[in-house]
């Protein structure tokens, strides 16, 4: 029978997944509509758009193993090793956020560098929030089991804040169409809706951090301090290259950026997929996007339970394999859309969006938590905890993927010859963001699934490695 020493309570399971409701909400605010406000609204170039989030999402890559370091080596004091960076975070990413959305109509060079200032301060704000969050799941669940409960906790209110900004939308500005004339759009809609991220991105991390500091401060001794390191800053970056030497490190990190590269093209393209090739209404576009997070979320229970009985491995490739059928089903919908009636290919989009979403849930669970248990042994051999630095390596990595995968996508976009202006695309334009979609997705999974399949590490080693730590 498991002690009640081993489990975490379950307020701190609730206060810690909480707190990124308003962040992700605030992150998908700005993954939805940033570009659009700034082109369509506030007239700046595309190009120059662009590249501002590029430069932006260059430097969030590179700040978060510096920042997940920096939490490593820091004194513990009143508010542990996470706390305080992250008090610190939520009321520099209200004020970057408003301040980002309130930019100034004014020359193109001026509007760039307003974006370009307030999109880096608002990314390295945000990595002070998002690596030392990921790291405090890490120190105050004490089981191997735990580690899997408090992550399906995360991922069920980081679902939710992603659904918001859509609510937001139709509810602020029930107006605007998003892909037509946005002439009477106003920037005070979305003035609005960074006012209510920010007061949410505050009020939910804050229940985040004082619900979690009697725990935090009852595992930490208080005044401790790390020892120094000469060179830590490039022992860093060393240590980034020595990640892929461990097999199931290098296992977990790459598949799990290859397997968000499949959710960068069905979300990104998907879009595309769904307006021009199946002509479905922005009404059912948001229909079938609430139906693929509430997929996600409703399958948190399963894969927890399913962790448990196979393994968090097993499940996890279960969990894409399923993702790959609905994916397959889908496919099957595309090449007969012409053949079946509107409202009968509708629902069984929804059903195929439905197996998605459920496949998919695992995808924001699993992986983090696997990679607490891999590094849980890597202090168990070295008796150095690196947990910040090494979700920093695990974040890079992803952004890396996710901003070369997009650029892929806008290549491809291109080369076949996709027009925006054109409310009906021609047929090989159709069959070519099908071929986007299906063959991208289909790809990147089998490979993701491949990579998982070469990952290691057992429950028996991870509980064998608590049980030791535990007794230090």
């Amino acid at each position: 029978m498991k002690s009640k020493k081993n489990l975490l309570p379950f307020k701190n399971k609730l206060f810690y997944g909480v707190g990124g409701l308003g962040y992700n909400s605030m992150s998908q605010t700005m993954g939805s509509f940033l570009m659009f406000f700034c082109t369509s609204i506030m007239g700046l170039s595309g190009t120059l758009v662009g590249l501002a989030i590029g430069i932006a999402s260059l430097w969030d890559g590179v700040s978060d193993p510096l920042v997940g370091h920096i939490s490593d080596r820091s004194r513990p004091g009143f508010f542990g090793k996470r706390l305080k960076f992250m008090l610190f975070a939520v009321f520099a990413i209200a004020a970057c956020n408003l301040a980002l959305w309130s930019m100034p109509k004014t020359s193109q060079l001026g509007m760039f560098v307003w974006l370009l200032v307030f999109l880096l301060l608002l990314e390295t704000a945000n990595t002070f929030w998002s690596t030392p969050f990921s790291a405090l799941a890490l120190d105050i669940a004490p089981d191997y089991n735990e580690q899997s409960k408090i992550q399906s906790y995360k991922t069920f209110f980081n679902v939710i804040g992603m659904i918001l900004p859509s609510l937001l939308m139709f509810w602020i500005m029930p107006s605007l169409t998003l892909g037509t004339d946005a002439a009477d759009a106003s920037q005070g809609g979305f003035v609005t809706i960074a006012l209510l991220n920010g007061a949410m991105v505050i009020f939910f991390g804050l229940v985040a951090i004082f619900g979690n500091l009697r725990r935090v401060r009852h595992k930490v001794r208080y005044g401790q301090a790390p020892k120094k390191e000469k060179h830590a800053v490039k022992n860093l970056m060393i240590g980034y290259f020595d990640v892929f030497k461990k097999p199931s490190f290098a296992c977990l990190i790459l598949g799990y950026s290859i397997a968000q590269i499949a959710s960068s093209f069905l979300t990104s393209v998907g879009m595309h997929l769904f307006t021009y090739c199946y002509h479905f209404s922005t009404a059912k576009i948001s229909i079938l996007l609430i139906v693929l997070f509430a997929g996600a979320i409703l399958s948190q229970p399963v894969w927890v339970g399913l962790a448990k009985r196979i393994d968090k491995k097993g499940a996890l490739i279960s969990a894409l394999s399923l993702l790959l059928l609905g994916i397959g089903f889908t496919l099957i919908s595309f090449l007969f859309r012409q053949y079946l009636p509107v409202g009968t290919l509708f629902v069984f989009v929804i059903v195929c969006i439905g197996v998605c979403g459920f496949g998919l849930g695992a995808m924001y669970s699993l992986p983090i938590s696997m990679y607490a248990d891999v590094v849980t042994l890597e202090q168990y051999q070295t008796g150095v905890n690196r947990s910040g630095a090494f979700l920093g390596y695990y974040s890079f990595t992803y952004n890396l993927s996710n901003s070369i995968s997009m650029l892929f996508i806008g290549i491809l976009l291109d080369a076949i010859k996709f027009d925006p202006s054109e409310p009906i695309q021609a047929m090989s334009v159709q069959n070519g963001l099908g071929t986007i979609v299906f063959c991208g997705c289909s790809v990147a999974l089998a490979l993701a699934i491949l990579l998982f399949s070469r990952y290691k590490v057992k429950r028996a080693d991870v509980l064998k490695a608590q049980l030791k730590l535990g007794k230090e």
